[in-house]
């Protein structure tokens, strides 16, 4: 194995499956994890002789029990907006719709299905799949007949 005499590194190191350090991806946004991780390191790091407040600490673990239950509120609520959209967009099938088409025209038609493949209900009206979010109005149908 060569050593380079002036750095004093090998030609395998410098060529190796080493060449490149691995990256870490920081972490956008706190977590439960974070700031009990943060709890700890301040417990273990603090000076026997005058320990942290009991005060603080109460405060501390209410905020992250508040924090943690944001954090549900808020996915549940992301929840029962999609859910909502899924019910509304299949409320419109029968129905008459109206939309803007690409070219910025008021097209109206009739709502035959409904697909829940992407994030947006897609409603199907003729031959055109439209995002639930454009359409702009809906028409009850008349009540049936009989004769």
């Amino acid at each position: 194995m060569m050593v380079d005499s002036v750095t004093g590194n090998d030609s395998v190191t410098a060529t190796g499956i080493y060449t490149t350090q691995p990256t870490r991806v920081p972490k956008q946004s706190l977590d439960g994890e974070a700031f009990m991780n943060l709890l700890v390191t301040q417990l273990r790091n603090q000076d026997p002789s005058s320990p942290m407040d009991t005060n603080q600490m109460i405060s501390q673990t209410t905020q992250l029990a508040m924090m943690e239950k944001l954090t549900n509120m808020d996915s549940t609520n992301q929840e029962n907006f999609a859910l909502q959209m899924r019910m509304a967009a299949a409320n419109l099938v029968g129905h008459t719709v109206s939309y803007i088409d690409k070219d910025g025209a008021t097209k109206t038609g009739l709502a035959s299905s409904v697909s829940y493949e992407g994030s947006v209900p897609v409603v199907t009206v003729g031959d055109q799949k439209i995002n639930l979010d454009s359409i702009s109005g809906v028409v009850t149908p008349a009540p049936a007949t009989t004769v």
